[in-house]
This record gives structure tokens, C-alpha cells and sequence, in this order.
């Protein structure tokens, strides 16, 4: 009778010592802080009131996927011509083009130099600018085929999140993101249930994943497989008014998400906390299909896939160092 006793006392002081730990670690992460007495934030937090939008380039197809190589060289991709992209002056050049072949929708450079690009035939894979070779990285999952890929992002360690929505919608909401560890060539199935999971981020501090729920205009945050321990779960980030939904995103360095709303013609900026400083309108001779981001020297850059454009604004922020640029 005297051990029952003493195991239940046992189990009831680690049972209280799991709440306390819990509520600790809650306390820590859901910090409570002062109400502002005023508007949180202002869009001119973000972009210096005299900053105009400079076109920088206009090609052809369906343009996204920008981003910069060590040399400051624009990249982009185009689904509908199946190429592989790069800007000259002015002009849009092609690298790579197989229509039949090819699908690539994201495209994020690894710090060996190798382009990756998700394509929306269901294939991740690399391209060498080096030596033009393309070579397949991952094309299935538990022995079946993915599904059209769309988008995709390295963590600091140099593994990769991608997004497979090809199929899914907001009624139908199926598609999924995964992991590829580094150096690895299996990947780990990391969210799923998703209303076409499109754009991904990580946050500044590495310990969210950001994804645009596309089909339901908003943002998820899920903790990323690196996350120290803590009671946070996935949770509705941020959600958006009008246009269809959220595309690409972008981070910078002090934390705050800039997301190209597809359809509406703008970028919205929300901060670490999922507070909105406002919205960027491209400019009224743009089209509305906001498609992708990237940060570089001072500027925000922007794929509008309507009239195949590239636009920038200057920013007051400075971008988060992609990992293929460490």
C-alpha cells in the first residue's frame, strides 16, 4: 500500500513538474508586451517616402523565381517556356530551355554555386551555371512520384524546404511541404493538409518556417525541424484581403515578412509578430500578378508575371542573407 502511495506521489510531483516546465517555456515564448497606444507601424517604416518603382527588365513567358548569384546577377524561371533565366543590362536572356521537359516555378542558389530549382513536373533539381549541367536531386516520396513542385527555401545548415501543391485547392486542401536534410537525398515529409501550399521563408531567427496557404490568402507558420523546444504549434500567421493569395516570400534581417500577393498588384509587409506595416502597390502600368521576391543592395525587387516585368523599390530594411550567398 506504502509504494502505491509513493508512485502516485511521484507520478503527481512529475506531473506538476511537466506544467511548470510548460508554463514556463510558454511564459518565455508568448512574452507579454505593452499595448501601443497608437498605430503598431506605418509603411514608411519600411520604404523612404521619395522611393519611386524603377522597371528594370521585361521578358517573356511567366517570369518568377528571382534571385541574385555572388556576382549580382538576376536569375529567374519561366513554367510556361520551361526555362531557366538571367538579366542582361536590360534585356532577359535565356540560359536554359526545354518546354517539354522542364516546368521550373522557384529557384534558390546553394553556396557551392548550383542553382535548385523546383519545377512543376514534380522534380527538384540542380542546375550547374558552372558547366550547364542539370542533375536531379529528388523526384519521389515513399516510392511514389511528387506531385508539381513549386517553391523552396535553404536553412542555415543547408537543408531544403519545398512546397508540392499541384492538386490541392481550398476545398481539396492536400498539398504538402518537405524536408531535405543536407547532404541527403531522401526527403522528410514536414506539413501536409495544406490549401495549395505556394511561397516559403524562414523566419530571421530560424525557429518558423513561413508558408503562403495560397487558396486561403493566408500565411502558416510551422516550427522548422531546427526549432529549439517550446509549446508553439503551427498556427495562421497572417491573412490577407482581396486578390486570390499569397506567392513568394521574402525576410529581412530584423524579422519582418514581405509577401507578393498574387493578383492584387502589391506587397505586404508584416512583422515578426504577424502585425501588418501596410502594403507596396506596384505602380499603376504593372499588372497584378505580384510572383516573387529578393532583397539586394538596398533594394526590393519584384517579378510581376502578367507583363513578365521586373521592378524595384528602394527599402530602408536590408534583406536576410540567403544561404547560397553566406
Amino acid at each position: 500500500m506504502r509504494s502505491k502511495k509513493g508512485a502516485l506521489v511521484w507520478i503527481l510531483v512529475l506531473v506538476l513538474s511537466l506544467i511548470t516546465v510548460t508554463f514556463t517555456g510558454a511564459k518565455a515564448l508568448y512574452e507579454t508586451k505593452p499595448v501601443p497606444a497608437k498605430e503598431r507601424h506605418d509603411i514608411s517604416e519600411i520604404i523612404h517616402q521619395s522611393s519611386k518603382w524603377e522597371k528594370v527588365a521585361t521578358g517573356s513567358g511567366f517570369m518568377e523565381g528571382i534571385n541574385f548569384d555572388r556576382k549580382g546577377n538576376i536569375w529567374l524561371v519561366s513554367p510556361t517556356t520551361g526555362e531557366i533565366l538571367t538579366i542582361k543590362g536590360d534585356k532577359v536572356e535565356k540560359v536554359l530551355g526545354d518546354k517539354d521537359k522542364l516546368m521550373p516555378i522557384g529557384a534558390k542558389f546553394h553556396k557551392d554555386g548550383r542553382l535548385f530549382i523546383t519545377d512543376g513536373k514534380g522534380e527538384l533539381y540542380s542546375y550547374n551555371p558552372a558547366t550547364g549541367e542539370r542533375k536531379t536531386i529528388v523526384n519521389s516520396y515513399d516510392g511514389k512520384p511528387l506531385n508539381g513542385l513549386n517553391d523552396l527555401v535553404f536553412d542555415e545548415t543547408g537543408g531544403l524546404y519545398f512546397t508540392e501543391p499541384m492538386g490541392s485547392s481550398a476545398t481539396h486542401p492536400t498539398g504538402r511541404v518537405f524536408y531535405l536534410p543536407p547532404g541527403k537525398t531522401e526527403a522528410i515529409l514536414f506539413s501536409e493538409n495544406i490549401a495549395y501550399p505556394n511561397g516559403i521563408a524562414i523566419s530571421a531567427n530560424g525557429q518558423r518556417v513561413y508558408i503562403s496557404e495560397f487558396d486561403k490568402n493566408q500565411i502558416l507558420s510551422v516550427p522548422s525541424v531546427n526549432a529549439a523546444n517550446s509549446p508553439e504549434s503551427p498556427f495562421i500567421f497572417a491573412r490577407f484581403e482581396g486578390g486570390i493569395g499569397p506567392d513568394g516570400l521574402a525576410v529581412d534581417a530584423e524579422g519582418n515578412l514581405y509577401v507578393a500577393h498574387f493578383q492584387a498588384g502589391e506587397v505586404v509587409v508584416v512583422d515578426a509578430n504577424g502585425f501588418k506595416y501596410g502594403t507596396i502597390r506596384l505602380p499603376e502600368d504593372a499588372g497584378t500578378f505580384a510572383t516573387n521576391l529578393a532583397f539586394h543592395d538596398g533594394y526590393l525587387y519584384v517579378t510581376e508575371s502578367s507583363k513578365n516585368e521586373v521592378w524595384r523599390i528602394q527599402v530602408k530594411k536590408k534583406g536576410l542573407q540567403p544561404y547560397g550567398l553566406n
